[in-house]
């Protein structure tokens, strides 16, 4: 019987993007209905985030985190996720109070850059997780190279990101800004990119990048569907 997935939620339309690949990347239908993992999210107003964000509280953004997940366990989730990149940074300070296992996104993209073999990997996010250590110890790890846009495109790769993406707003404008990022990167060779900002596959697709892509969202819904063994129900 496949395990029940929690998602501790943050920005939106990370969440709402996660929760909706978990559902239908490997669904199936039996009879008339689709057939998808049981999935439960629980997330504080993400203002509350915010807030402690912008105070530099992570700890506070930590205890957030720990209350979502204690609610998930209450509903019955076997494990949880946390699709928001940025989050992670409080990430010690209530691991070992969660009471349920957590994937982690930056090891999951990590462990998905080794699989296909990359060797310099392109980080985009907010300015907060570029400038930390989360990607790089996990890259570091699994021995790849790594690196992140300069001064003047970490800041504005962040400007949009708290602006406009998780407002739901994708423009053009944000789309050709990214690419230019991305061609710079390209250029020091880098071999991939890692989309480690929830939202920004909302933003660039795959076949608009002069490079392959690591969604960090999509990497951490499949990983938790691995995590669940949800499969084909018919097959059982």
């Amino acid at each position: 019987m496949a395990q029940h997935i929690g998602i501790v939620g943050c920005s939106p339309p990370g969440a709402a993007l996660c929760y909706q690949t978990i559902c239908t990347e490997r669904s199936t239908t039996d009879d008339e209905h689709t057939v998808s993992p049981e999935v439960t999210l629980h997330s504080h107003p993400f203002r509350e985030y915010m807030r402690r964000i912008d105070l530099g509280d992570w700890q506070g953004v930590g205890q957030l985190m720990l209350s979502s997940a204690e609610n998930l366990a209450q509903l019955g989730a076997n494990f949880c996720i946390v699709p928001c990149n940025t989050i992670h940074l409080a990430f010690e300070h209530m691991h070992s109070r969660l009471p349920l296992p957590c994937l982690h996104i930056a090891e999951e993209v990590a462990l998905e850059a080794k699989r296909q073999g990359f060797q310099r990997v392109a980080l985009l996010g907010t300015r907060l997780l570029m400038e930390s250590r989360v990607y790089a110890t996990e890259f570091e790890k699994a021995g790849i190279e790594w690196r992140i846009p300069d001064e003047d495109g970490r800041e504005r790769i962040d400007r949009l990101i708290f602006d406009e993406m998780v407002r739901g707003i994708f423009t053009f404008e944000a789309r050709t800004c990214l690419l230019q990022i991305i061609e710079k990167l390209c250029a020091d060779g880098c071999d991939a990119v890692g989309m480690c900002c929830t939202e920004l596959p909302m933003l660039l697709s795959q076949a608009e990048a002069p490079l392959p892509l690591l969604d960090s969202t999509k990497i951490l819904a499949l990983a938790a569907l691995n995590r669940s063994d949800f499969g084909d129900p018919r097959s059982s």
